[in-house]
């Protein structure tokens, strides 16, 4: 298994009191409440939690885009990395991801990640995304185009990477008289590796897995992990492969403490604070008309009922597993028993969330690194073997 630490880089200072006074945490809720100079402190603070992930052993560290909202504070997570590239040396830096319909210009995207690559020497891993319905709002999109435009993106940007330059290209959305990125990637087998996070739709599911890509899941009770795992492993059979652990990752938050009850006690307001006061807006804006087809409407709002849109309490997000919290022991048999059902190669444990401070977050890692890590390693070494072997006789 491979473990990376996956950042949201929250902002921690939301009040009870605006919590009550506004309906959303996104798009319309005022800038006024942000302080730069808490701003300045509060991303030193997490790039030394994301720095120092390299150093206690974790394969790699994530960051993600999201505009306007207390949520996440990083609406340019290229920059992110790029900050990343020149404090760290070994990680992987997985950019989860680009929401690349939200840009007039995917062209920019190519070249941004070509950049970070050359910059890590060959250490990016690019996310690609369509962005979550509030994205749609921020930028006054129409979300019935963005699976559209997610494609097309995609394909020029891949294309950018793979194919010699310059060549034109003119499709529905871009129209390019010179496609000539200066500079190339380093990884060029074919490029750097995509992955994919997703709420779980069906188009998505079924496209990652044809095009051979790492499918991530998010926020999501763990009888939702068992069923799309199970529909992405049957999509992979469907285009005649079995899916490598690593083409399977499974992101959440994740805090291990000396014992069950002191975890929980630690780690639920800051859980709380997560999932209900910087998550909190309307579900017509997380999930506006025409954002989800008709064929995946009922099975997304099905797996993703309350988040959001509604009060979780630390109970039930336990108890459904959308975390994953307690002590050492519990929390290494617990990712090993949905390993070993799931398959999965790749865990993102978000584990700073919420207001967790900053002591509390270096004692979870710390746990993490030295008493779960090492006993999980080897997770998928077989899975792996027999795709190998399977490979090698096709």
């Amino acid at each position: 298994m491979r473990f990376f630490f996956h950042h949201l880089m929250a902002w921690p200072y939301v009040t009870e009191e605006m919590v009550n006074k506004y309906d959303a945490a996104w798009v319309t809720f005022p800038n006024k409440h942000y302080d730069p100079e808490k701003g300045v402190k509060l991303y030193e603070r997490y790039l030394s939690e994301l720095e120092y992930a390299e150093k206690i052993g974790f394969d790699g560290v994530c960051v993600n885009e999201h505009h306007q909202t207390a949520y996440g504070t990083m609406p340019s997570p290229n920059i992110m990395a790029a900050a990343l590239a020149s404090r760290t040396s070994k990680v992987k830096i997985a950019v989860l991801g680009n929401a690349i319909p939200l840009r007039d210009n995917p062209l920019r995207i190519a070249e941004e990640i070509a950049m970070l690559d050359v910059l890590t020497n060959g250490r990016i891993i690019s996310g690609f995304v369509r962005g979550i319905g509030p994205e749609y709002h921020s930028f006054s999109k129409d979300p019935t185009l963005s699976r559209d435009k997610f494609y097309e993106a995609h394909d020029l940007i891949t294309k950018a990477w793979t194919e010699e330059g310059p060549f034109e290209y003119y499709a529905e959305f871009t129209k390019l008289r010179y496609v000539n990125p200066w500079p190339r990637p380093v990884q060029s087998n074919p490029h750097p590796p995509i992955w994919i996070p997703s709420q779980g739709s069906l188009e998505t599911i079924d496209w990652v897995a044809k095009k051979k890509y790492t499918y991530l899941q998010t926020y999501s009770s763990i009888s939702n992990v068992r069923r799309v795992f199970t529909m992405f492993k049957e999509a992979t059979l469907k285009y005649g492969y079995e899916a490598s652990p690593f083409q399977m990752g499974w992101a959440l938050p994740i805090y291990v403490a000396e014992t069950d009850e002191q975890a929980k006690q630690e780690a639920r307001r800051h859980i709380e604070y997560l999932f209900n006061d910087v998550f909190k807006m309307p579900q017509r804006m997380f999930f506006p008309d025409g954002y989800l087809t008709l064929k995946s409407t009922q099975k997304v709002l099905e797996s993703k009922k309350g988040i959001g849109t509604s009060y979780l309490s630390f109970d039930e997000l336990y108890e459904k597993e959308y975390v994953i919290v307690g002590s050492a022991k519990t929390v290494r048999e617990k990712i090993k028993k949905y390993q070993e059902e799931f398959g999965f190669g790749n865990l993102l444990g978000m584990m700073h969330f919420g207001t967790l401070p900053h002591h509390l977050t270096i004692k979870n890692m710390d746990l993490f690194a030295s008493e779960v890590m090492p006993f999980l390693r080897n997770l998928g070494e077989n899975s792996m073997n027999e795709v190998a072997a399977a490979a090698d006789n096709t």
